[in-house]
């Protein structure tokens, strides 16, 4: 439900980091480790479903507007995700 700014103490400024300040160089990510690094946390830390979703959620629109930062590798299975490097 809608709140008004003024329920809030702080208010920040949204500041996504650079990809390159992310991910290493030399590794290619799942979508899904992507958002969990975005957050600082390791990449192959075991999260529940609905924080998992939440982190996707930034993850997404963060590499659409970094899409030239990035390569994709086709994944191994059609039931496993694509694998995402620094271009």
């Amino acid at each position: 439900m809608p709140r008004p700014k003024s329920d809030f103490e702080t208010l920040r400024a949204l500041d996504f980091r650079d990809p390159d300040e992310v991910l290493d160089d030399d590794t290619m990510y799942t979508i899904y480790e992507v958002a969990r690094m975005l957050q600082g946390l390791d990449p192959d830390r075991e999260l529940d479903a609905e924080t998992e979703t939440v982190l996707l959620d930034w993850a997404i629109p963060w590499m659409m507007v970094n899409a030239d930062a990035f390569v994709f590798a086709e994944p191994d299975a059609d039931d496993e995700p694509g694998h995402y490097g620094l271009a």
